[in-house]
This record gives C-alpha cells, structure tokens and sequence, in this order.
C-alpha cells in the first residue's frame, strides 16, 4: 500500500485527503479531470439488439434436439409427501426424462412448491405429462394471516428446530448465529445505541404510529429459467440471472462436478430485481433432466409460477415511536417490527431508522413471522423501501406537533452533507415553498399534496473480480469482464471506462461479457455492478496503455519511465521531439499486441463518505371522493459517487422511482385464508402501473468524488426506489389532511383517511 493525496468532495467543497492506494491500482481521478466520454449520455451499446429483436435473451435459447421442461406444484400451502411416483409420466407421450423433486416424508410449507419435473418434445406434452405423475399429501394445518401466525395457538409453519433463514445469494452467512424462534416469530434483531428511555425523557415532542406494508412481488418481464446442455461431463446453460457466477457455483455443488465442467452464458436478461441469484430448483431441475435425457432442456417459468415461487419483498407491521426536543433535535427513536416473507425470515426493515437521521438515543427490534406462503428474496434494497415509509411519516407527523417545516425538519436532523444539499435542490425543483397553496384546486373534490422522502444505502465492494483488457496494432481495444447485464446498461459502463482510461472512442472498444470463461465479474446486487466493475476495467485499461508505453519506449530507447500519457498521446519527458499518436504507439506493437489483466482492489476505507443518498419529492393529485391518486410529478435527486453514463443512470433512477409508485398504490399479493393460494398470480389482477401511470420525473445527479475507488463510481440501482413509496404517502396525506399508514395507497385507505380529516370514525 502507498499513500497519496487526493482531493474528495463534492460541488464547490473539496478537500485534500491521504489515503491508501493498493499497489498497481491507479490513482483516483482528480475532480478537475475533464472527461472525454464518462458522464455524458451515451447510447448503449446494446440499444440497436434489443429494439430490432436481434438480441437473444435465456428464454429465447434454441438448441437442436431441445426437449421443454415443466414443473409439478403443490396445490396445498401446508403438507407432508406420503407417496410419489413419476414412472406413468416417464412413459407418457414425448416424454424423455421425469424426475421427482421430493421424497416421501418431505415437508411442503406453501401452495406453489416445486414437486416433480418432467421433459418433453413440445411444452404440451410436458404440461400433459404432469397429471400423469402420482403424488399423495397429508395435509396439515397452515396459516397464510401474519397477525394470526403471531398467536400462540396457531399451526407451526417449522415443526421444531431453527427455521432456514436464507439471504439474498443464499443461506444464513456461517458464523451468524441462529436467532430464536417462538412458534411462528423468529428473533428479536436488536439494535441499541444511547439510552432511548433517557432520550424519551427529554422530548418535548413524541409521536408514534403503526404502518403496514404488503407482500409486492418482483414481477420481472423475463421469468426465471435456463437451457442446459450436456456434452459428457461438462455442462453449459444459457441463464436469466443476476450472477453467473453463482449459477455456476450452485449447479457445480448440487450436481457434484467441478466449477470448471460448467459453463454459464447470460448476455441478455429481462429483469431481476433481487430474486434471480443462483441455479434455484428450476435451474438444477433443468440440468438433471438434461442429464437423464441425453439432450438439451430449457425450463422456463410461465407467470403463474413466477408469483408463486420465486420471491417477494416481504410485507411488514412497524411501530415507531419517535421523540425530538422543542428545538427540533431529535432525541429518541423506537422502532418495533414484526417482518412476513413466508416461509423466509431476513425481514428486517430498520436500515433507514438507523442510518438516514441522526439519533444518539435508538431502539430497534426486528422480529420475523412465517407464514405458509411463498418464500421472500431480496428485493431492490430490502428492507429500505418498508422502513423508509414508517420513518418519513413519523418525521412528518413529528414535525406538524413541533409547528416546524418538515423539509427544515429534516435537514436540521440530517448527518449528510449531501443529502442536506440534494434535499434543497429539490426542494427549488418541486416549489416546495409554494405547497400549502397548491393543496385546493379549482375542482372542489381534488386536492394537491406534495411530500419528501430520503435515502441511503452503502458503499462498499467485495474483492476477486477480474478484466482482461487488450489492445490491438490497429489502436483498437478489447475488454473481457465477465459479469452479466441486467438490462441497466453494464455492458455500455464497461465499455465507457475502458474507452475514457485509453483515451478511445467508444465504437473502437469491443466489450465481451456475459460467460463464466470469461475473467471473473460481480453479481448484480445490492447496487454492486458498477461498484465492482468500473474500477477493476479501469486499473485493467490502465495497465494495458502502460503496455502500450512499454513498447513505445522500447521503439525509441528510452527508459519507460519516461515516457508520459498526456490528450490521447505520448512523449518522451528527456525529448520532447519524440512524439507518437495513439495510433502511431499501436502501430509499435507485436502482430498478437498486448493483454493487461488487472483485480479489483480493496475499496479504499479511508475515503471521504461510506453511504450513498438521495432525497425524493412527490406532487399528488387526490380525488377526495372517488379515492383515486394520481402521481403528477416527481423530482428525484441523487448521487452515486462520479456517474458513468447519465443516460443509463437516469433510466436506473426512473425505473427505480415507477418501481416504488407502483409499490405505494397499486401493488400487493393475495392470499385467500380459508385455502392458502395466491388469488392473483399473474399480471391482470395483480396490479401494476401502466404507461398512463407515469407521471413527470426529473432526475438530478450531485456528482460526488468519494474516493472509495480509483473511479469513484458506485452504483444507483437500489437508492433510487428507497424512498419513492414514502414520499409518495407523505404527499397523499399532505393532501388529504389526514395520515396515510398502510400501503398500498388504494381508494380504500384513501378514503379512510379523508373520512378522518373530516372528524369521522375510520
């Protein structure tokens, strides 16, 4: 490790900074760098592929002799297999391999959970083959009700032992100890910080409230799956996946082969969200079929399964109790939560309790409830959206006892530089000043609110990612990375750094990624790609242009230290007469031209900030007597470090914020309580908005040189939906007069709270 100084900050504010650079990795740019490419709105690479169709995603993989795969589920949400027999379906027309997925004695906890799976000639004849295989339940009691799986009385979800609790790239971490269950609750999580009794005592203000939030499900356009092939030993599958890596990791460790007999491609994938880490039991259903068969299986979900049986983002009951001195300084902070993700536990939702406000004095416990329902997954930073909405309302409820402003409120509170400025400039954007005045409207029976929310989330990569990086005689570049592309644009990010370090147009800069053979790439999650990537391709790219150096100097006999990189070209220091373009440098190398590999380097913990943050504003139109909400406009500022592309960073942040809208009003998985089964799996009844949903959205990036790595680049994905779904209840009460606790905000809650306004009884 070396120390350099570097200068860190953000708008007009910078400061010097000693920090520690691991050898070989290159300094991190300086805010005074003028950027060629990087930052500015660049297409993505891929556009032209996907708008004409040219582009090939896993559900869209052909391979000759393919057979189609499906999958028997559990009608019943609570269960033991007493006898299973797949041999009438083996024998069943087209059908080429059958394989049960359970075992007499199994234990199945929701209606929905994988039972068997067959392979066949067309998708018919794999649906038909499914009523031929013989399966007999003993059926048990269940609960699919979290307020009545809380009660001592009702039917175990786990008959004895510790529950699986499993993250969201799979199971409890080792050296985490179990939490303790009581019947269906699984905890307490605790946190405290300071004395919160002691803080209570000195409050002239408390407010305290109970907020609901519903099960949404991940809904991605593209539903899980993959395509396998064997040939001999060695296994290749075309995935829909956030991680390559893990999909290999998985099949290699169920399947009992190396990681290196297995082979994964995902060049194109339509959505994830959080919920498509690792091969999952389709996957390793799809690979064993294959196997039995001889030939090649793709199995892919249809939507019905999709809701069922891959992941959701948990529902949750929050008590919070909030206290702040007749000052404004908030004193004392109590959060109480009790988490449902079905069959799951890691429910938890106190992130933004604990990390957005500043509070000496915090108390939080976070339980988990089990359920006979569909496991929850991570999804777009768990817990964060749920404990966001709680929160925002209680500073906003606290703010109208303490007669203050709630925005003032707020930035009186707020430890963040950052976010204090980004909750000004939004507050210009949306006329926050102006909001009281908007709230009536020529028509009686509409009314306007406008409302704010806050967000973090977390700097910080895991090491052993990879980019291979290497230049041609021609000048030309190709970079090897093997992560996978979501649809964000990380394909485009890779290319941007490369093409910005060597100085090149981006169309000279060949991008390959997408395949385990290639050097080893992040899992997309947790807002980790561009965090984990732009930094490894960028010291990759660096190192590759020293290469380019080196065989310059050799051209002119110089020592290579001496030759300096300066607008797209070298020189000599000791003679400035020797000069070489880049192309004239390129035209110096040998016929094969050079390769430079490069890892990613420990984030650098002496760096200026360690969060990520973000202030939203929301302007709504409510219709007090129908109930209906419409989302007009939406101001969403936010940083993430120094931006790669504002044109892909804008569309994260606008498909962040649809995704939270979506999540405050219309969004929420049924159960039916007398037979435990989802009423609406598919996308006509479960509700999501639609292109007349979309309302105005400003995106506005604070460009923040955080020096955590060499690009000073993190990732937007999850902070952009953090605190959409508050601010969104923050405006609708603001509007009615009356506050909103549950979600989703349908005609029903709206009117609840309108009738309370007015004085009646909820």
């Amino acid at each position: 490790m070396s120390k350099e100084e570097v200068r860190l900050g953000f708008g007009d504010k910078f400061q010097p900074k000693s920090i520690e650079i691991a050898p070989g990795d290159p300094t991190p740019w300086d805010p005074s760098q003028k950027f060629r490419i990087l930052g500015t709105r660049v297409p993505r690479l891929d556009g032209q592929a996907k708008v004409t169709g040219e582009a090939r995603y896993g559900i869209d993989v052909r391979l000759p002799g393919m057979l189609y795969g499906k999958i028997l589920r559990c009608p019943l949400p609570a269960a033991t297999v007493s006898t299973i027999d797949v041999s009438a379906a083996r024998r069943a027309p087209g059908v080429r391999a059958a394989l049960a997925l359970v075992k007499p004695g199994d234990s199945l906890r929701f209606a929905g959970a994988e039972i068997a799976a067959v392979a066949a000639e067309s998708p018919e004849a794999a649906e038909d083959a499914l009523a031929a295989i013989r399966v007999s339940y003993t059926p048990r009691a269940f609960t699919v009700d979290p307020a009545a799986a809380r009660k001592a009385e009702a039917p175990p979800v786990f008959e004895g032992g510790e529950a699986k609790t499993r993250t969201s790239a799979g199971d409890m971490p080792s050296g985490r100890k179990p939490l303790p269950r009581k019947g269906n609750v699984q905890g307490p999580r605790a946190t405290t910080r300071g004395d919160v009794e002691a803080g209570f005592r000195q409050a002239a203000a408390i407010v305290e409230g109970t907020y609901v939030t519903q099960v949404q499900t991940h809904s991605a356009l593209e539903t899980h799956g993959l395509a396998a092939q064997w040939d001999g030993d060695e296994l290749t599958v075309w995935a829909s996946t956030q991680g390559i890596s893990g999909v290999r990791d998985e099949l290699a460790r169920e399947l009992a082969i190396p990681a290196s007999k297995v082979r994964v491609h995902c060049q194109y994938m339509g959505g994830g969200f959080g919920a498509k880490f690792g091969a999952r039991a389709e996957g390793l259903a799809a690979a064993r079929l294959a196997r039995e068969a001889g030939r090649p299986v793709k199995l892919f979900l249809d939507r019905r399964e999709e809701q069922l049986a891959t992941g959701n983002r948990p529902a949750s009951v929050q008590e919070i109790k909030l206290g702040a001195t007749a000052d404004g300084k908030l004193c004392a902070l109590q959060l109480l939560v009790h988490g449902n993700g079905g069959t799951n536990g890691n429910t938890g939702t106190s992130a933004p309790a604990k990390n957005i406000y500043g509070c000496e004095n915090l108390k939080t416990e976070e339980y988990d409830v089990f359920t006979n329902a569909g496991p929850s997954t991570a999804m777009r930073a768990p817990g964060h959206p749920q404990g966001a909405f709680a929160l925002e309302a209680a500073m906003d409820e606290l703010a109208a006892k303490l007669k203050m402003d709630p925005l003032e409120f707020r930035i009186q509170n707020d430890p963040s530089e950052v976010r204090r400025a980004e909750f000004r400039l939004g507050a210009e954007r949306i006329g926050w000043k102006g909001r009281d005045a908007r709230r009536d409207t020529k028509d009686p029976a509409v009314k306007r609110g406008v409302g704010v929310g806050a967000a973090v989330w977390y700097n910080g990569s895991d090491l052993g990612y990879r980019c291979t990086v290497t230049i041609h005689p021609d000048g030309s570049a190709a970079v090897e990375h093997g992560l996978q592309d979501l649809g964000t644009g990380s394909r485009t990010m890779v290319g941007i750094v490369a093409a910005e370090e060597l100085g090149l147009p981006l169309e000279r800069v060949a991008v390959r990624i997408g395949d385990t053979a290639l050097p080893p790439g992040p899992e997309s999650g947790g807002s980790g790609t561009t965090l984990g990537s732009a930094p490894t391709v960028r010291a990759a790219a660096y190192h590759a242009r020293q290469k380019v150096a080196e065989a310059v100097a050799g051209k002119w006999k110089v020592p290579a230290d001496q030759i300096a990189w300066a607008e797209g070209s070298f020189s000599a220091k000791s003679d400035p007469s020797k000069h070489a373009t880049w192309a004239e440098a390129c035209g110096m190398l040998p016929e094969s031209g050079v390769t430079a590999s490069a890892d990613r380097a420990p984030d650098h913990e002496d760096a200026w900030k360690r969060f990520t943050n973000g202030a939203q504003f929301v302007e709504v139109a409510v219709d007090v007597e129908t109930g209906q909400v419409r989302v007009e406009k939406v101001v969403a500022v936010h940083d993430c470090g120094v931006v790669v592309n504002s044109l892909t960073a804008e569309s994260q942040v606008q498909g962040g914020v649809l995704q939270g809208i979506s999540y405050a009003l219309y969004e929420n998985r049924v159960l039916d309580r007398p037979t435990g089964k989802m009423v609406n799996p598919n996308l006509e009844q479960y509700k999501i908005l639609g292109s007349r949903d979309v309302p105005e959205i400003q995106v506005v990036f604070v460009n923040v040189w955080d020096g955590v790595n060499n690009t000073h680049s993190v990732g937007i994905g999850e902070p952009s939906t953090v605190p959409t779904a508050a601010a969104v209840a923050n405006a609708v009460s603001h509007a009615v007069g009356a506050r909103v606790t549950r979600l989703p905000i349908t005609p029903e809650v709206v009117l609840d709270a309108v009738d309370r306004a007015r004085g009646g009884r909820a």
